[in-house]
């Protein structure tokens, strides 16, 4: 099941810059592990968003709380909700970083 997490930063551009290198090195992980289907930040610097393949919502709040962002306290809050994708353009979506 797909899940999103729509997280804000908690305002201090500093940890979040701090964490950016092992928060990267996670999501990389998640990736590779088919744990992670996109994510990346917003442009205006507010959080960003994350789409996880898990079996459950205890499994993506699992994902959360490992997160270094989460463990670091760059995140102010998230919100996790599962999602069906219906229709997608995958040529759309640009090759991971």
């Amino acid at each position: 099941m797909k899940i999103v997490n729509y997280a804000t930063y908690a305002g201090c551009e500093e940890r979040v810059a701090a964490l950016r290198p092992a928060h990267r090195e996670y999501v990389t992980q998640l990736l590779a592990a088919s744990r992670l289907v996109a994510c990346g930040p917003f442009t205006d610097g507010s959080g960003g968003l994350f789409i996880y393949e898990t079996d459950s919502l205890a499994a993506a709040e699992e994902l959360v709380a490992a997160d270094p962002y989460h463990v670091g306290g760059a995140f102010a809050s998230y919100r996790l909700t599962a999602w069906d994708i219906i229709k997608a353009n995958p040529g759309l979506i640009p090759v991971a970083r």
